[in-house]
Parts: structure tokens; sequence; C-alpha cells
């Protein structure tokens, strides 16, 4: 069975840690500098990098896989669990200056094993470091929070990841082309694990070395790029009855709807930015490739395409997860549009 490619170009040194320099750094520089805390709490979105840097940290300081311990929380959430914990921590590490636990999930402990957990953290044996990584830092105690030194971590940019894609793919001995791997950016929704493992995905079902847009659409189940365009170029025209046949055709396929309002958002945006950040329009050209920019310098000359029509759809993107029809938001958003363009009419 194959390595997982999050697994195998997982980062192994803080250099390696892409789009994190805010925590990267200052890690990097307090571990030369000998400046370390015993508890550390990690946040952030699932796939940034929280786990991965917390080994390297470990690492850094000298910890071997020994005296490293991974508690994952989600199934060792208990009070009993952390008493465990508790006492474990009172014997010397093997081989170690340190010992380190990384307590992955770590909003999943119950009330009383933070509590149990608490008094740890206030005194804890000096050859201990706790390093504790949540995706819903709101769940966590106040208590506990102020007790560590704490990292917030960003969801990936879309750059970062295109770049990430590229370099695996070519490495991976495949041929993508910008557009495929601008698609896996935007499906990867700011995750590095994500977006590898649809890569993993598109590889693992491609028949040759060369992945093309229209074979990444297939097997994601994104829709394709002409339909994006076509309701774009619709909405921006006016012709909402013709956006409303694509959004019911696309709808019909099964699409995931919240991917098609993404990929829909994702290039207004960048024909909002085309129009009114002039700065930026060569960075957005490298992002897209010729075609696909020219595409975005055509929709951001159209007036109907302004920032109105961005918030409609962002609120139909938000709504989408919980609607009973999943095209229902989307479509209200091109009506409410519709009905919009009348009003100033008359």
């Amino acid at each position: 069975m194959e390595i997982a490619l999050y697994r195998k170009y997982r980062p192994r040194s803080f250099e390696d840690v892409l789009g994190q320099e805010q925590v990267s750094g200052v890690l990097s520089e307090a571990v030369k500098l000998g400046n370390l805390f015993h508890a550390y709490l990690f946040s952030g979105a699932r796939g940034t990098g929280k786990t991965s840097v917390a080994r390297i940290l470990a690492g850094e300081i000298g910890t071997t896989k020994n005296d490293l311990h991974e508690i994952d929380a989600a199934s060792n959430r208990g009070i009993d669990d952390i008493r465990e914990l508790r006492q474990a921590v009172l014997s010397l590490p093997y081989e170690s200056k340190y010992k380190v636990y990384i307590i992955d999930e770590a909003h999943m402990l119950t009330k009383e094993a933070f509590n149990a957990l608490l008094k740890t953290l206030e005194e804890p044996p000096s050859h201990v470091i706790f390093i504790l990584a949540t995706t819903e830092l709101h769940k966590l105690p106040e208590t506990i929070i102020s007790r560590c030194e704490t990292y917030d971590f960003k969801k990936a940019g879309r750059e970062i990841l295109k770049e990430l894609v590229l370099r695996v793919s070519k490495e991976e001995g495949f041929k993508i082309d910008n557009a495929g791997a601008e698609l896996l950016s935007v499906l990867g929704d700011g995750s590095f694990r994500d977006t590898l493992g649809v890569l993993q995905k598109i590889i693992s079902g491609s028949k040759d070395k060369k992945i093309s847009l229209p074979e990444i659409e297939k097997i994601t189940g994104a829709p394709p790029r002409d339909v994006i365009n076509t309701v774009l170029e619709a909405l921006a025209d006016g012709r909402s009855e013709e956006a409303l046949r694509f959004i019911g055709n696309t709808a019909e396929k099964n699409t995931d709807m919240k991917i098609f309002i993404k990929l829909i958002l994702s290039k207004l945006r960048l024909a909002l930015l085309n129009r009114y950040a002039k700065d930026m329009r060569k960075d957005i050209l490298r992002e897209l490739g010729a075609e696909d920019y020219e595409f975005i310098k055509r929709l951001s000359e159209k007036p109907k395409v302004n920032s109105k029509t961005l918030q409609r759809l962002l609120k139909a993107y938000i709504e989408t997860p919980d609607a009973y029809i999943s095209q229902l938001p989307l479509e209200l958003a091109v009506i409410d549009i519709a009905e919009e363009e009348k009003e100033k009419e008359n």
C-alpha cells in the first residue's frame, strides 16, 4: 500500500512549513534561544499543520520517539485518561531532556478531564512540555488557554496550495496544468491535508502521467469551468433566466452546490480585485494563466459585476449546507439580483 501523500510530504523542519511563518518563525527562534514554555496551544482549521509543527518542535528540542507521546483526546477524553497522564508525566524521560505530550483534538476532553489537566498545567514537572492542538478553540476553558502559549494556524492560501500541488505532482512523476492545480487549490479549502488527499485521488484514477482539468472535474465531481463561466456571464449580462437554467441542470447532475458556488465566488472576487486593485493584476494573471485571466478581465468590465452581487452569492454559500433543496439559496440569490436590476430600471 502506498503512503498517503499528506504523510509523505509532511514538513520535517520549520523551514519546510508552508504558510505559517507567524508560527514557525517564532518557535524556531525560541528553540535557538532556549526560551521554551511548558505548555503550547495550537489552534486552527483541520489540515493546517498543527500536529506537524508540534512534532517538529519536539524534534528540534531533541525529544526522541521514546519520549514523544501523542494522545487523541477524541478517544481518550475522560478523567481516568487524564489521571493516567498525570501519573505518567512524573517519570523522567528515557533519553531526552524533555518528554513531550501532544494532545490532539483537545477540545474533546470532558469538563472533569480539563479540571484534572489544569492542575498539571499549573505546576508541570520541569522535564515535561505539553502541546495541545484544537480545531475549536472556543470549546476550551479559559483557564486552560490562559496557561498556554497560544498560536493560531491560518488556512493555507490558494497560491500556496497551488504551488504545493504542482510540486508534489512533479515529484510523483505527473504533469498537471495551471488550471487543474488552481481547481485543486480551491477544492482543498485551505487545508494541506485535504488538498493532497484530492490530488492522491486524481493520481490514483489517472490513466497516464498527464492530469487535465476535465479529468479533475470528472473525478472530483466539480462543475466544468465552462458551466461556471456561462453562469457568471449570464449574471453579468442580466440574463437571469439562462443562469437559473444552468444552475438547475448542474443540480440535476448531483453536483456539490457548495463547491459550485465557491468556484463562482472565487472568480467574482478576482474580477472585482482586477477592477479595483490594479497593482494585483499581475498576481491574478500569474495565478490564473492567460486564458482564464482574459475571462476575468472581461467580467470585471461588466457593471452588473459588483460587491452586492458578491455579497448575495456569499450569503447563498453560507446557507447552502442547511438548505432542504441544495440549489435553492443560489437560485434565490440570482432572483434577488434580477429583481434589484428591474427596480433600478423602473
